[in-house]
């Protein structure tokens, strides 16, 4: 025992020398940390006492590559400076980042895009530092109101970053920042991935040894930022073998006007792209929130003979340069598209108010540059995207645009092909080929820059304009060469696909038209005896009110999910069966004829492949015009002082002729497509699935729930006046389940179909949440399978082939798996090789 005792008494005295010795050797590594840090920061210090004593020329030397602006840039060796004058501290300054360079899979639009919204940023000096600090818009108060200091406390500037003052300028007029390592960091504001982004592709950081500035341009109104950034990620967009992720950036720093404009009120029942800010000077006693449209700033160069109803030439005209690299023959067309538009200005009382040009050459001006903001630019981008898009550049205080450069893809030439080929080629010769004759493809180019130029000013898509015109009028002679197509050019209204070939002197494409020259007097018609945006309302609101009962002067907001089906893309008129029908027709003529049309000696199928497919879409389009009726509420915007409701829904005739539709057209098989010629050379596997994925397309339409809770709504108000859930439920069942009843053979296009119907009714029990637990659908799918279920079973016997009886036990044995809580394998066919991508639905995006 005292053996053990003194062993344990040993163990703890090594114990304790050992602590004593790691202790000391803690407490000396410590010092020598300590001594080092001191020695670190003494060292920073010496270097920082060291740079105060450098002048301008000696951060600035001989070797400095400088660009005189805004604001003056200075790149030496391999450091990059701003010059900003004291002058514009505390001055706010408009930031736009875009991509640049072109990355497969990173976003649709391409090079070109805004990756961030436009921002506001302002530099402040804070000692000897500057701030930059973002500043929001969102609340605004007057400066001369005691409640303006609470809405600046309430709204506290971010701090984005802290630059240090690595001198003055000789004159002490400008501070210099050294801003490189800004640009090749990973700063949430000017990036280029959203969060959204940065999961799906996995990135792991920002690489800044791979993260450079290219160079840096400073113009009178503006300085322009070219940088790369390099992202490791481990499920990238393209190149994903190299786990890098590489984007060019462009960072726009624009001066805003010194004397903002006059903003002018945004109103539902007029389109324009807006602003919004919740004003707390407001005379509310609520926090009022006042929207305000976009809009290019056009003085006249005579007010007094603008005020008397003379045409006026703008001070300063808006005009639009063409890109150098855009190929010469489609130059006028693209001139041709943005001066289309005089003629509205002309209604506002404006001559000569916008005007295309081509860009200087070196010799006429060497320091043009596409880049400089004082010029707007159609920019023609060679990529594979089949695009284009007329984004601006606006002042967040008030609205006005100050610059647009409209963004034009070249191979958006093929959608135009295809386009044209498809909707008109039945009634046009001219569209009967791969490849248009360049006077042709002008035109459509010329039609697609007007569409752009009107979103560049101000404009966005009017989705309710093209169910003005009636299909009689659409066929006869002169009507769409006067009207257009619809009453306005930025409704997703292509060419006339319900002109049939007795139709002689039929019109085709969209124009200019009357709804589009009211939305320009809206913007622009000055209301001179009107000193605020508030003292303009009430003329404003007259204006609307004189042309309210008119539908060519009706607004309909574009919609990603269709509940209004008189603001739909794509159509034509407000008879959908008509116009479809039609539309159908003029498919039945076309799809013959592909073989011959699309014949080159040497080539092979794509372009039948693709043509044949583009009429599958067109179709599919059809069905959407017409099956958006069915639990549909129309939409129509109105103030306290005009007469009538907003919403309303489709009528129960309207709505049963829209399931007719389908029946006929759709669920009937549509044989005319099965082309065995066309098939032959296109795919081993075509038409069944193509079929199984149009009509799974029109049975998801019918049956989404948010549709039947309308149609649910509809009964509520209306009773016996509406198309109610359970006559949709009835007829589309005695459609799909006709054979059965009649004890005919199933084929295998309508097996296909009954299966889809069959598994909808699944979906619609499986659905959860308060919409589906609390609406009828559960009820009208259960019973609707229950029904199907006792007509398989009376005629399962009486089946005319083996596949049918097999098809019948297969549904029998489906509604047992349904009704158990259970879904059959392969549900309701939402998949299928008929994919929107290949169709193109979602056409140009702005």
């Amino acid at each position: 025992m005292k053996q053990l005792n003194t062993f344990a008494l040993s163990l703890m005295v090594c114990l304790f020398l050992s602590a004593c010795a790691t202790s000391q050797k803690t407490s000396e590594a410590s010092a020598e940390a300590t001594a080092s840090t001191e020695s670190k920061e003494e060292d920073e210090k010496k270097d920082e006492d060291k740079d105060k004593d450098k002048g301008y020329d000696d951060i600035i030397t001989d070797e400095a590559i400088t660009d005189e602006g805004l604001f003056t840039t200075h790149k030496v060796e391999d450091k990059y400076y701003f010059e900003i004058p004291t002058e514009l501290l505390s001055k706010e300054i408009l930031v736009v980042s875009r991509i640049s360079g072109h990355v497969k899979g990173l976003n649709f639009g391409g090079a070109g895009m805004k990756s961030r919204p436009q921002q506001v940023i302002r530099w402040e000096q804070q000692y000897d530092h500057i701030l930059l600090r973002s500043v929001s818009y969102n609340s605004v108060a007057s400066f001369e109101d005691p409640i303006y200091k609470s809405v600046k406390n309430n709204n506290f500037e971010p701090i984005i970053e802290r630059f240090k003052i690595e001198t003055y300028n000789p004159d002490s007029t400008a501070v210099v920042l050294e801003v490189g390592k800004f640009f090749v960091e990973d700063v949430p504001m000017l990036g280029p991935l959203s969060d959204s982004q940065r999961k799906n592709f996995g990135i792991k950081g920002l690489d800044g040894g791979r993260s450079f500035i290219k160079h840096m341009k400073a113009y009178p109104s503006n300085i322009e930022v070219r940088h790369v950034l390099t992202f490791k990620g481990s499920d990238l967009p393209d190149n994903q073998l190299t786990g890098t992720l590489s984007i060019e950036m462009n960072q726009s720093f624009i001066e805003l006007p010194e004397e903002p404009w006059q903003p002018r009120y945004y109103d539902d029942r007029v389109s324009y792209f807006s602003l919004s800010q919740i004003d707390y000077s407001a005379d509310e006693q609520k926090a009022a929130r006042k929207r305000y449209i976009t809009r290019w700033r056009l003085d006249p160069s005579d007010m007094e003979a603008y005020k008397r109803g003379e045409l006026v030439e703008p001070k300063k005209p808006i005009v639009y340069y063409i890109d150098p690299a855009t190929p010469e023959k489609w130059r006028p067309y693209l001139k041709q598209g943005v001066e289309d538009w005089q003629g509205a200005f002309e209604a506002a009382g404006f001559k000569n108010a916008i005007i295309a040009k081509d860009p200087p050459s070196k010799e006429e001006d060497p320091e043009w540059s596409p880049e400089d903001v004082r010029y707007s630019v159609i920019r023609y981008v060679s990529t594979e995207i089949q695009n284009a898009m007329g984004p601006h550049v606006h002042d967040p205080r008030t609205g006005e645009i100050l610059e647009s450069d409209i963004i034009w893809y070249h191979n958006v030439m093929n959608l135009l092909r295809n386009w044209f080929l498809i909707q008109t080629a039945a009634v046009n010769p001219a569209a009967r080929g791969v490849k248009f004759e360049d006077e042709l493809m002008g035109e459509l180019i010329r039609f697609v820059a007007a569409h752009e130029v009107g979103h560049t000013l101000g404009l966005p898509h009017n989705m309710g304009s093209s169910v003005a015109y009636p299909v009689d009028s659409l066929r006869k002679a002169g009507f769409v060469q006067r009207m257009g197509v619809a009453p306005s050019i930025m409704d997703y209204a292509r060419f006339n696909y319900v002109a049939q070939p007795e139709d002689e002197g039929a019109g085709l494409f969209p124009t200019i038209g009357p709804y589009d020259t009211w939305s320009i007097i809206y913007g622009y018609k000055l209301i001179s005896e009107s000193d605020s945006a508030e003292d303009e309302r009430a003329t404003l609101n007259e204006w609307i009110k004189e042309r309210a009962d008119d539908p060519i002067y009706r607004f309909g907001q574009q919609q990603w999910r269709v509940v209004d089906p008189s603001a739909q893309t794509e159509d034509l008129s407000g008879e959908p069966v008509k116009a479809s029908d039609l539309g159908i027709k003029n498919l039945q003529r076309i799809l013959p004829q592909l073989i011959d049309w699309t014949n080159r000696e040497g080539e092979d199928y794509d372009d039948l492949e693709e043509l044949y497919k583009q009429v599958a879409g067109q179709f599919r389009r059809y069905v959407g015009h017409v099956g958006n009726n069915v639990g549909g509420v129309y939409e129509y915007d109105k103030t306290y002082d005009q007469e009538g409701p907003v919403y309303t829904h489709v009528p129960k005739d309207r709505q049963k002729a829209a399931v007719d539709f389908l029946d006929r057209q759709l669920f009937t098989t549509p044989s005319w497509m099965i082309d065995k010629d066309i098939i032959s050379r296109v795919g081993a596997t075509v038409i069944v699935d193509l079929i199984r994925g149009l009509q799974s397309y029109g049975i998801n339409l019918l049956f989404d729930s948010k549709r039947l809770n309308r149609m649910m709504e509809n009964e509520a108000l209306n009773g016996t006046d509406a198309y109610t859930m359970g006559s949709l439920f009835k007829d589309t069942r005695d459609g799909i389940f006709r054979e059965v009843r009649q004890g005919d053979a199933v084929d295998p296009y309508r097996r296909n179909l009954q299966r889809l119907y069959v598994d909808q009714m699944g979906e619609l029990l499986m659905e959860s949440g308060e919409d589906a637990d609390y609406s009828d659908q559960k009820a009208m799918a259960r019973a609707s399978l229950s029904r199907i279920e006792k007509l398989l079973e009376a005629q399962g016997g009486k089946a005319k082939d083996a596949a049918t009886t097999a098809h019948y036990e297969d549904l029998l044995a489906r509604i047992d798996l349904i009704q158990e809580g259970k879904m059959p394998a392969g549900k309701s066919g939402r998949s299928s090789s008929l994919q929107e991508s290949d169709l193109h639905f979602n056409c140009w995006h702005d």
